[in-house]
């Protein structure tokens, strides 16, 4: 919104009538926010962009419609984050054409009504800008979800001094890799590790595309020196691998993750033995 209305008839409504418009405004809004916003909080929120929006239609201020333009982005972006629709974000804009539109006539001025068509034209660019914003940040949420989602599913533990385990559950694909292979090497640096058992018995399936995924994190541990141990290889597992003529060279696989361990443990020179009850 950017240039004053034609005229000074609206600017003159919007200043006179400003607590009405508002308080309005507010009342309309609030329809579509369900209890999730106090009144005061929407009114704080809409207040800001009241004053602004008055003093863009009144003057044309260039720096009032930018900060009008950064207070609706930063309304979508937390409606977003506070699990509002897209609609319901766009609405609480829309809602002060109805709150002016109920002034307008009440004046009976056809002055006033005919600057009322560009003012509305006008918040409906507003309420676009919000929709856009708030796609885009919703957008950004989702993605955030998805990224910690991840990492919570991709844990890396302490199975022994120098060994880590990293328990795959789950459709390994090109997102999840990426994260298996930046936590496990963080956990490398962090641990100095020399061993790390990547355990698929969680994981339904295993193809090519599983396989190179395994390969590429087995290749980037070794480059920081440590050896990686597959577990979890099933009997139809082994047969998919065997049918697929998949190769995995000289890394060492495993039926259970008990095995990997005692497969590590035997590499690091640890010998654990059973004590037998007495």
């Amino acid at each position: 919104m950017s240039g004053g209305v034609d005229g000074t008839h609206l600017p003159k409504l919007l200043k006179s009538r400003r607590k009405a418009l508002l308080s309005r405004w507010v009342e309309l809004a609030a329809e579509g926010v369900r209890g999730r916003m106090t009144g005061d909080e929407l009114k704080t929120e809409l207040d800001e962009l009241y004053g602004l929006i008055e003093r863009t239609v009144a003057t044309g201020d260039e720096d009032a419609a930018g900060e009008l333009r950064a207070a609706l982005a930063e309304m979508s972006r937390s409606r977003a984050r506070q699990g509002f629709s897209p609609s319901e974000t766009a609405t609480s804009v829309f809602a002060l054409k109805q709150a002016v539109l109920e002034q307008v006539e009440a004046s009976g001025d056809s002055a006033v009504y005919a600057e009322f068509v560009k003012f509305s034209a006008r918040v409906d660019d507003l309420g676009l800008v919000t929709f856009e914003t708030y796609v885009a940040a919703r957008d950004q949420v989702i993605a955030d979800q998805m990224e910690q989602l991840l990492e919570l599913s991709t844990p890396v533990v302490k199975l022994w001094d120098g060994i880590l385990g990293v328990p795959l559950v789950g459709t390994l694909d090109s997102a999840r890799t990426q994260v298996v292979m930046e936590t496990l090497l963080e956990r490398l640096v962090e641990t100095g590790s020399q061993f790390a058992i990547l355990d698929i018995t969680g994981v339904p399936a295993v193809d090519t595309e599983v396989a190179q995924h395994l390969l590429k994190t087995v290749m980037a541990a070794r480059l920081m020196g440590t050896e990686c141990v597959i577990s979890g290889i099933r009997p139809q597992i082994a047969q998919t691998i065997v049918a697929l003529g998949i190769e995995f060279g000289d890394i060492a696989t495993k039926a259970t993750l008990a095995d990997a361990l005692a497969h590590t443990l035997d590499r690091s020179g640890i010998r654990v033995s059973e004590r037998a009850n007495a």
